[in-house]
This record gives C-alpha cells, sequence and structure tokens, in this order.
C-alpha cells in the first residue's frame, strides 16, 4: 500500500506529547517546531485524525524544494504528483506563507502555486478550459521558509479540535486539543485517582478527561475532509470508525469531578458532556472554589483559572489564586495543574511550581504551573 510523508501539525510547547500520542500508535517521529513528521499509508491518515488528541490537522507532504524565484516556484510545484491527489473536477484552493525568503508576497506565490497545479492537472487531463472545481474540497498549503518550498495537503479539514460536542460554549474556552495536552501532562491514572477541574466553566477539561478515560476516539463524532476524496475507500473509513467504537471501555466508575462558581456554565458543560455521552461518567457541581472540600487523596487537579484579562480585573485574579493556594496547598498527595497567562502567579498562590512549562494557548503565551504530590 502507498506510504505518504505525513505532518501533524499542533500548538507551540506541545510538539513532545502529539509525538508521545504518534509513538503509542506505533509510528517512528520527529520532531520539529509546531510540528512531528512520519509516514502512513490510507488507513494511517484516517487512523490519526480519528485518534489524535493534541494535534490540529494532519498533512500530507506533497513535496518540497528550493525555490528562489517564481519561474522556480512554478517547475517544482508542477513536476509534483498532482494528478494521483486531485481529481479533474475538486476544488483546491491553496493558502499560503513566507518567512525569510526571496518569494515574499504571499498573494503571488498562492497563485503561482495554484496556476502550476492547475496545469499539470489540465495536462493529465487533457482540458483546454478551466478546471470546473466543483467536487470535493483538497485543501492545499505553501510554505516557504528560507526559500525552502513545502507543498501540503490538508487531509482534516477544520482543526481537529473541533470534536463535535462543543454545544454549548462559555468565555473564553480553552481548545479542546489543548484541554486534552494539558491532562496528558499530568500522572493521572483514571483508573486509580479522582480528577478535578474547580473551574470548569464549559465543561472542556473534564470531558476530555473523560474520553481519555473511556478510550473514545476525539474524532469519533465529526467528519474530516478526506472522506470527500474518492481514492479514499469509505468501506475502509467505515472499518476504522467500527473498531474506534469497539474499544470503547465502558466498565468501571470514574471519578471526574466538575465544578464552577457560575451556575449557568454548570448547565453548558452538562449539554457539551451529554453531546459526547459521557455525562453519567462526570460529576458536576455548581461550588466555589473557596468552598471546596475532599477526604480523597493521591488526586489530580487540572484547571484553566481566568487570566486577568480575561476577567477585566486583576485585582480579582490575584484573589483567586491566592484562595486556590489555600485551599489546594494542604491537598500534598494531590498534584495540581494550572495553566495561566499571569507569570506572577505562584506568588498570589503562595507556593513555587514543582515545574513551569510554556504553551501557547491560541496567540496568549500561558505558563502551566505544575505542582507534584506526594503520594499517600
Amino acid at each position: 500500500m502507498k506510504k505518504f510523508n505525513l505532518m501533524a501539525t499542533c500548538a507551540a510547547g506541545i510538539e513532545a506529547v502529539t509525538a508521545n500520542e504518534l509513538k503509542q500508535m506505533g509510528y517512528q517521529v520527529n520532531v520539529l517546531n509546531g510540528m512531528v513528521l512520519f509516514s502512513g499509508t490510507v488507513a494511517d491518515i484516517i487512523k490519526t485524525n480519528l485518534w489524535l488528541r493534541t494535534a490540529d490537522r494532519i498533512k500530507i507532504i506533497v513535496g518540497e524544494f528550493e525555490a528562489q524565484t517564481f519561474d522556480e516556484l512554478f517547475e517544482g510545484t508542477k513536476v509534483l504528483p498532482w494528478e494521483s491527489l486531485i481529481p479533474m473536477d475538486g476544488e483546491f484552493p491553496v493558502a499560503g506563507r513566507s518567512k525569510k525568503s526571496s518569494l515574499h508576497s504571499v498573494p503571488d506565490v498562492q497563485a503561482i502555486t495554484k496556476k502550476a497545479i492547475a496545469t499539470k492537472l489540465a495536462s493529465f487531463y487533457h482540458r483546454r478550459t478551466r478546471l470546473p472545481e466543483t467536487e470535493g474540497l483538497y485543501p492545499l498549503e505553501v510554505r516557504i521558509n528560507k526559500n525552502h518550498v513545502l507543498e501540503l495537503l490538508d487531509t482534516t479539514g477544520p482543526s481537529l479540535f473541533k470534536r463535535g460536542y462543543r454545544i454549548a460554549k462559555g468565555e473564553a474556552p480553552l481548545k479542546e486539543n489543548m484541554a486534552a495536552a494539558l491532562i496528558l501532562l499530568t500522572n493521572w491514572h483514571p483508573e486509580t485517582m479522582p480528577f478535578l477541574d474547580p473551574m470548569c466553566g464549559s465543561g472542556t477539561i473534564p470531558i476530555e478527561a473523560a474520553m481519555i478515560a473511556r478510550n473514545v476516539a476525539p474524532g469519533i463524532k465529526r467528519s474530516f475532509a478526506f472522506e470527500e476524496w474518492d481514492w479514499i475507500s469509505s468501506d475502509l473509513v467505515q472499518e476504522i470508525r467500527d473498531e474506534a467504537v469497539n474499544v470503547i471501555k465502558d466498565e468501571g466508575e470514574l471519578h471526574i469531578q466538575a465544578s464552577d462558581v457560575n451556575g449557568e456554565m454548570i448547565n453548558h458543560a452538562k449539554v457539551n458532556a451529554q453531546a459526547m455521552g459521557l455525562l453519567h461518567d462526570i460529576q458536576f457541581k455548581q461550588l466555589a472554589v473557596q468552598d471546596f472540600k475532599t477526604t480523597s487523596t493521591d488526586g489530580v487537579v487540572v484547571t484553566n483559572p481566568p487570566y486577568g484579562q480575561r476577567l477585566g480585573d486583576q485585582e480579582a485574579a490575584t484573589k483567586l489564586y491566592h484562595d486556590l493556594g489555600q485551599v489546594f496547598r494542604p491537598l500534598t498527595t494531590w498534584s495540581k495543574y494550572y495553566l495561566t497567562s499571569d507569570l506572577n502567579f505562584e506568588k498570589a498562590y503562595g507556593q513555587k511550581a514543582t515545574k513551569r512549562r510554556k504553551l501557547y494557548n491560541g496567540q496568549i503565551r500561558t505558563d502551566y504551573f505544575q505542582y507534584w504530590g506526594i503520594k499517600a
């Protein structure tokens, strides 16, 4: 079966998490900034789209070459095997980016790339008139970095963070794939350890936790760009989807708690959990952080507290961080993980983190403050 060079794109700072997911699925990987490279067949394109929790998209690397002139870009693009990927009537929009390169005009780069592909396809399909572009979407991207051209075909469509369960949204929600990454960076073992998000908002973190615990494929409720392509068998797609359904773990009780001071947000979170079929696995409760109490040990807290800029009130954020410290510092057997853009978090919380990790939540630079528990 034909093998493709593939790229899983991801947020800056979580490349190692995405790489680890791919390694656990059996792939050999090469980790770069914002991406993890691997190779695979059509079946692997389907599986990785369906199963990767922390990636943004899976892209086929159609080809790469050096180009300093538009002629070199045109000729380098034209020789690539577009006819094996795009049918005569396929729609192929071209996105572009250019960095530190001679060809710095992105609109011109996109136009030349599009023209070269259209020329190749017209020749292959014996078309004298313009290609119709009426059937199936084949989203292309040309990236130029230091005159090195990378031409990509996006197999995913809308980003993988769009799982399809977030019907009710809250203010400034955390993306699903970032929430999954936060959980995978912890020491949580779902079978034996309680899990808590005390500021759950619309429920993204606890829902992702329940999906991990139940082994629910994150892409199980959505469709992908490749499902419109005539060279990918719908029977194979269905077979891999059926396999994903068959490995869901239904047995055993989970100890996942999610609370928020805002009752309306708890209602939103319940709607979203229900959409994923996981409402019975999460205990939702309207509760202020200050009122949380537990007798459980060896638990894990993962939360994305409001940043000062999001609250519009730095003082309120600082007080909240102080309250978090008052409540969770005494829980020495619990491990606590907080994502915030406020670099003074430790001071307000009242304790230096065991470890800090720089992550990007969208365009916002954040730190993941980690406090590791001591086992009871």
